[in-house]
């Protein structure tokens, strides 16, 4: 907040208003281009699903299958953000491409990229990461299938078998062995596409973030399906980081008297679509219950009964109710705080609505975050 004051130090509150619906424009907006390749077989297309919260037999998922299915770079959108595009490249091992493939899939095109192996690296996979790394992108390195390693491990050496024992020995050698390729600092993450909350999904998700700029951090860190609590957590962090930036501009601009509710004025709809945003990164609306109630055989209603938040569409009349318990004494109190901060300067005129607004966005945020972590329970018991 303090870096927000100095920014705009001396603007009138129409020029802070613009600015800031620009910012949050952008941020929701932010195109983000991930390219996906690798070997024949490597699980490449239906990572490409998992990463957009799809199974292999959903509708819009990228087709799949033992032999290469992809032949020219293709964009899956995100189901959820069509702004974030992930592309199935063809295989590296794809022969009409062999000596063309990096002119075929242009670096300048995507924000990084992700090269699979399902049994091991070869030079082919170094050669691509080396030229990507010649083009300043960044990419990662993800070991496929390393569920059907560990169950073989088990099977072959069953007094001796240990887990992490067997992650770090494949991890390593695939290091080693892509370093010795002159693949500079490697980042090596093992992954089952059918299992993706185990292994090294949290540490894979959280390295990728810490790359890439706030907005498309944001993007990416939304847009992860809700497969442990650790996405979870980062989910609903890098939400709260801009509950600030909703709430300055709900109160700023298209702004109405809200009925009932002492003092408030704030643009209603931007607030419904922002707790909608909410509802849809955590997988809380009815399409994603039913497509997890599939998943885990169980029924929606089942699922539907896990989460505390309203079920329907979020309303005028329920953004109307939940503005009017956060209005009551704790957004009052709050508003005199900010009211004698000189950060706010120009906006001291709106602070009971922003008090108010805000304070209603975070105790919806962390509620659908709950009930989110509920619903990620819920699905483990069920599979189990």
């Amino acid at each position: 907040m303090a870096a927000f004051g100095e920014v705009f130090r001396g603007e009138s509150l129409a020029v802070i208003s613009a600015k800031l619906r620009s910012t949050l424009h952008s941020l929701e907006n932010v195109r983000l281009d991930i390219a996906i390749t690798g070997s024949v077989s490597s699980g490449k297309s239906t990572f490409v699903n998992a990463l957009r919260g799809l199974g292999d037999e959903d509708q819009g998922s990228a087709k799949t299958g033992l032999a290469e299915t992809t032949l020219d770079p293709t964009p899956y959108p995100h189901p959820k953000y069509p702004n974030i595009i992930i592309w199935d490249l063809p295989s590296i091992e794809t022969p009409l491409l062999q000596d063309e493939y990096l002119e075929s899939i242009p670096p300048s095109r995507y924000d990084f990229f992700i090269i699979l192996a399902s049994e091991r690296f070869t030079t082919s996979h170094a050669q691509l990461a080396c030229a990507i790394q010649a083009k300043k992108k960044h990419f990662y390195f993800v070991r496929s299938k390393v569920d059907v390693d560990i169950a073989a491990s088990r099977q072959r050496r069953p007094s001796t078998f240990s887990e992490e024992g067997v992650l770090l020995e494949i991890r390593e050698n695939c290091r080693i062995y892509l370093q010795a390729e002159g693949v500079v600092k490697p980042k090596v993450f093992l992954l089952s596409t059918f299992e993706l909350a185990k292994y090294d999904f949290p540490l894979f998700a959280e390295t990728i973030s810490q790359d890439l700029d706030s907005h498309k951090r944001h993007a990416f860190l939304v847009a992860l399906p809700n497969v442990s609590q650790p996405i979870l957590e980062k989910k609903a962090a890098s939400m709260l980081q801009h509950v600030w930036l909703v709430a300055t501009v709900a109160c700023t601009l298209n702004i109405q008297i809200v009925p009932g509710v002492t003092e408030v004025a704030c643009d209603i709809g931007l607030l419904m679509n922002t707790m909608a945003t909410y509802r849809r990164s955590f997988g809380l609306e009815s399409a994603s219950l039913y497509r997890l109630a599939q998943r885990t055989g169980g029924s929606l209603q089942a699922m539907q009964s896990g989460v505390c938040s309203p079920l329907c569409e979020v309303s005028k009349s329920q953004v109307i109710d939940l503005l009017g318990r956060a209005n009551k004494g704790t957004a009052i109190t709050f508003a005199q705080e900010l009211a004698s901060l000189p950060v706010l300067g120009v906006l001291a005129s709106c602070s009971l609505s922003f008090a108010t607004v805000y304070q209603m966005l975070r105790a919806y945020l962390d509620r659908a975050a709950k009930d989110a972590q509920n619903m990620l329970k819920l699905a483990f018991r069920k599979s189990q």
